[in-house]
């Protein structure tokens, strides 16, 4: 039993209870005097009956003659009313029921007046054809409203086509840019272990020693390039030569003097020697002491000055150590800064790109980037603008339809509600109908607009806060930056200007104590010599007393062999000297050599390290940039997406709304399809009736409508005369109840006590049941829940029903295109598919294969030979940088190199170029360089090309090498080609050509032990060539 049942029942047995208790009311008075038992009231409601039976006979008797006439005037008035029937039938009824219904049609459709009824045959005629001709006005209004609905639907889904495949654009950009960000940071990663491996092998080397190494060999090299040259040991040389002739002169004219005179005593003999030896450490003495202070103080103030000197470079060399370490950090805090600063200035650039570029795709024009603010307020007044123009069409085209049911359902004009005549209204329903028409095309441009403007202004919008970096950068943080840039760039002079100063005070004292420390070997021997005059001095003034000597102005024996002596021990002293300055100067080229040597080897290292230093460094600029571009690759993202979320919200309302409006369009068609069927029933009703119409009057029934119209007339007669037997006997009945009815008043109260205490006993069983079903009723539960869950259920029904229709949908679908393709494989073309399927199938993965194989082998070839180029531009490069060394004698180029880049991946063709290495420094040397360092590079590459490519043809061929090059670069050319033709000459197949009009240059290359003669070409008075043999001595 439900719910609604037990209310309903629960309903009835309280109405029942009210009306029992108002019966116990209206039988309380009889209650109160009839206070007896039910016998009793049963036995006198028994001798009632007796009393009364014979009146009641009487009364039954009127009441069946009364009931006789009745039944007698019924027939009467049955046949009357079926000869009113016929006759109808016969002659009105059918042109009634067919004017009523065009009175109905015509009042249900609001068709317009009517003329009075009844109507003739040519009138009914007329009113049908209009009813016909609505029916056909409904018919094309139908298949207008279908046109217009799918108008319509179809601009909807085509909106939300282009919206969803904007969507799967973004989309399909989204998906680009997050396998883009992937590449980026594979790349990041390999850049971070080219760095750590960088970092790693620049870690292995000391820069701080190697630069200070440098600079110590550096100043070495001067210093002993300028003490070279300050001694200038060949004019040193050639004077001592000259003194020595002179001493050998003299020597021979006193070897002729000595023979002259005779030998003297051993005394004087002594003495000379000891005069000799006082000479000599006089001279010696005076040699040393140059502009020295006095002999006893010489050591003391040596030492003294020593001792501060080594003070005061320990001072500078820290201040200088310091000064460099501040100079250092400066530049390394410049660096920072330029880092900083580009990449403000790249992020600026990026940012100014990125909006450029968006700018120039959301307008056609170029736009400059300072207007951005302008444009973005017009952007959105121009959405507010277009949003204002479709809300105002939409809102009138959603007028349009409402107006349109509504003339059509109260036949009256919408806005005034003035009645509508039949031709007003579809003249108002048609012009409804082509306003919302042309408000379909006009609202589709307006969406489209509107649409548009939002799009611009939205992208705009998110571009505004990379507009406000834009700005901020440009106007605060960049000009900051410089800022502090200048103000490092000025500390970095003044620090620099001070630590230049330094140096050069370092330099000095250096210098000065290098010299004072080159002076205290030689104090030490001046402090012998000293010693050893001091001891001579009483020796020789003992002998030249006992000699008595002093004065003697003769020459002697003794004197002349002193002399003699005293000359060839000069001239021996001389020799010496000449020899200890040649070794001298020839242990200072070896030093100097070997220093340069030291020096070049230690500048090949700090390269190496500046090398990796730049690996370093570009790995950090690789880093940054690819940071900036995963930067970008996020922004992007981030945009695509908030550009993502917007179009997925619309495409989803614009399919709401395609749903939506297809559902209501469906159901006016169906209400409208369900008007025109209604009319189209009523017109074929009424045309029906035209046709019976027509049936009878063609028929021959006019005599029998006389016939039935004399029994008309019969029937009302006889019909009379009842009625008048009926009020006779009505009037004795009446007579005869009455009498009854005061006999009866206490038998009714009788009867109503027994029937009060039975409705009382059934409003006490009723009471009690009411209790039961309200107990029921709580046990059931409540009505809203019950409520909620029937809703719940009747939502899965639907839910189910929905899915269902939905599957059986796609399995139509699909059943269809089973079908489809069946027929489409008993065609002719599709026979044998399978195997033909299969041969293809097999011939793709073959040829798939094929080509796998073949990418592995390009692959591996193009790494060989990548790895042969490779190698063989390390070797080429190699040999050149020694020949560059060897060669070249300027200062200004360490060593030249050739740099290939790759042009493409796919034709692995390369573009070289010649660099040179000055310091740190790698420059191109096209524009650079002179003609003379421009040809010996020629040389050097064509050698070292040979050396590299020609093992197996060895024939070098060279004109006129010397072409621009100075004295020095073309003897070091011939040096390097004399050196090739060393290590070549046990090679069979090497072969020198050399053509050149430089003959100091064939000299130096011409020698004995590498060729035996030479060709010499000359031209006669007519300009003939003359080649002519000659040897190599000649």
């Amino acid at each position: 039993m439900s719910i609604q049942g037990v209310e309903s029942k629960i309903t009835h047995t309280e109405t029942t209870l009210k009306e029992l208790r108002k019966l116990k009311i209206r039988f309380q008075p009889i209650l109160l005097q009839e206070a007896h038992t039910d016998e009793e009231l049963r036995e006198w409601q028994t001798k009632f009956e007796e009393r009364i039976a014979l009146l009641e006979t009487k009364i039954n008797k009127l009441e069946r003659e009364m009931k006789d006439e009745e039944t007698k005037s019924s027939l009467l008035s049955q046949t009357i009313n079926d000869s009113m029937r016929e006759i109808g039938k016969l002659q009105l009824k059918l042109m009634h029921e067919r004017d009523s219904t065009i009175q109905k049609i015509f009042t249900k459709h609001n068709l317009g007046s009517l003329p009075d009824a009844p109507f003739s045959n040519d009138v009914a005629v007329n009113l049908t054809n209009r009813l016909k001709m609505r029916l056909l006005d409904l018919e094309k209004d139908l298949q207008d409203k279908k046109k217009a609905g799918e108008m319509e639907l179809k601009f909807l889904w085509e909106r939300y086509v282009a919206v969803n495949a904007r969507c799967s654009e973004i989309e399909g950009q989204r998906q680009a840019k997050i396998e883009s960000k992937f590449g980026i940071s594979k790349r990041i990663k390999e850049k971070e272990n080219e760095r750590d491996f960088a970092e790693q092998e620049l870690s292995n080397l000391n820069l701080a020693h190697i630069d200070d190494r440098e600079r110590n060999l550096q100043i070495e090299v001067e210093r002993k390039t300028l003490v070279l040259g300050e001694r200038d040991y060949e004019s040193t040389i050639s004077q001592k030569r000259t003194e020595i002739f002179s001493i050998e002169q003299k020597i021979r004219a006193l070897y002729r003097e000595k023979d002259v005179l005779a030998s003297d005593s051993e005394d004087r003999v002594k003495l000379d020697l000891k005069k000799e030896e006082l000479e000599s450490c006089k001279r010696k003495l005076k040699k040393m002491h140059g502009r020295l202070p006095s002999e006893k103080d010489l050591k003391k103030e040596i030492a003294n000055t020593f001792g501060s000197l080594k003070k005061e470079y320990d001072d500078l060399n820290s201040k200088t150590l310091e000064a460099e370490k501040e100079v250092k950090l400066v530049q390394m805090k410049i660096q920072d800064t330029k880092a900083h600063l580009s990449k403000l200035q790249k992020d600026m650039d990026a940012k100014r790109r990125f909006l450029d570029s968006k700018l120039q795709s959301l307008i056609a024009a170029s736009l400059d980037i300072d207007s951005f603010p302008k444009f973005l307020l017009d952007a959105m007044e121009k959405r507010d603008v277009q949003k204002s123009k479709y809300n105002i069409a939409d809102g009138m085209r959603q007028m349009f339809d409402p107006f349109e049911r509504v003339a059509r359902a109260h036949h009256i004009c919408p806005c005034c509600e003035r009645p509508f005549s039949p031709n007003e209204e579809d003249e108002f329903v048609q012009k409804q109908r082509v306003k919302s028409a042309s408000s379909a095309e006009h609202m589709k441009l307006l969406a489209v607009e509107c649409s548009n403007a939002d799009t611009t202004f939205q992208q705009l919008d998110k571009l505004r806060m990379i507009y406000e970096e834009y700005v901020k950068l440009g106007k605060e943080t960049i000009p900051l930056a410089e800022k502090n840039l200048n103000e490092l760039m000025e500390e970095l002079n003044q620090k620099t200007q001070a630590f230049d100063d330094l140096v050069g005070v370092l330099a000095h004292v250096k210098a000065d104590k290098d010299a004072v420390e080159a002076l205290v070997q030689p104090a030490e021997a001046v402090d012998r010599l000293l010693q050893e005059i001091h001891n001579l001095k009483p020796q020789v003034e003992e002998l030249e007393y006992k000699l008595d000597s002093r004065g003697q102005g003769a020459k002697t024996l003794e004197e002349i062999q002193l002399q003699l002596n005293a000359l060839q021990s000069k001239r021996d002293t001389l020799n010496t000297e000449v020899e200890n300055l040649r070794e001298e100067q020839r242990f200072l080229n070896d030093d100097l050599s070997n220093i340069q040597m030291r020096w070049h080897a230690l500048r090949e290292e700090k390269l190496k390290a500046s090398s990796i230093l730049h690996k370093v460094k570009k790995a950090e600029e690789d880093l940054v940039l690819l940071a900036e571009d995963k930067t970008q690759a996020d922004l992007d993202e981030k945009h695509l997406e908030d550009a993502l979320g917007p179009l997925v919200k619309e495409k989803e309302k614009l399919l709401q709304e395609h749903t939506s409006l297809k559902s209501k369009l469906e159901k006016e068609y169906d209400e409208q399809a369900e008007r025109k069927r209604s009319f189209q029933q009523e017109i074929e009703t009424l045309l029906t009736l035209n046709a019976r119409i027509k049936e009878y009057l063609d028929s021959k029934k006019v005599e029998r409508l006389k016939d039935f119209q004399e029994k008309h007339t019969l029937s009302e007669s006889q019909l009379q005369k009842c009625e008048n037997r009926k009020q006779e006997i009505s009037a004795d009945l009446n007579k005869s109840k009455e009498l009854l009815r005061n006999q009866d008043q206490l038998k009714r109260n009788i009867d109503d006590n027994l029937n009060y205490r039975k409705t009382k006993a059934e409003v006490d069983q009723l009471t009690h049941e009411i209790e039961s079903l309200e107990e029921k009723v709580l046990s059931i539960g409540s009505m809203s829940t019950l409520e909620a869950d029937l809703k719940r259920h009747l939502q899965e029904k639907e839910r189910l029903l929905s899915e269902l229709n939905r599957c059986h949908g796609t399995l139509s679908v699909y059943q269809s295109n089973i079908s489809k393709h069946k027929l489409d494989l008993k065609q002719s073309q599709y026979n044998d598919i399978d195997k033909r399927y299969f041969n293809q199938l097999i011939q793709l993965k073959t040829t798939e294969m094929a080509n796998k194989d073949l990418d592995r082998y390009y692959s591996a070839l193009d790494k060989a030979l990548m790895r042969f180029h490779t190698m063989k531009m390390e070797e080429i490069n190699k040999i050149i940088k020694e020949l560059w060394q060897q060669t070249y004698r300027g200062q200004d180029i360490d060593y030249i190199s050739i740099h290939s880049d790759s042009e493409g991946a796919g034709t692995r063709s390369y573009s070289y170029r010649v660099l040179m290495q000055t310091g740190d420094a790698e420059l191109e040397m096209r524009g650079r360089c002179s003609a003379g360092q421009k040809v010996l590079a020629s040389l050097i590459i064509r050698l070292a090309l040979a050396e590299t490519f020609c093992l197996n043809c060895g024939i070098l061929a060279l004109d006129e090498p010397t072409t621009n090059l100075d004295g020095p670069n073309a003897e070091s050319l011939a040096a390097a080609l004399l050196r090739i033709m060393e290590d070549r000459k046990g090679q069979e197949n090497f072969q020198l050509i050399v053509i050149t009009h430089d003959e100091r240059f064939a000299q130096l290359i011409g020698q004995r032990q590498h060729a035996e003669k030479y060709y010499r070409v000359t031209k006669d008075e007519h300009q003939h060539s003359i080649i002519e043999v000659q040897d190599i001595f000649d």
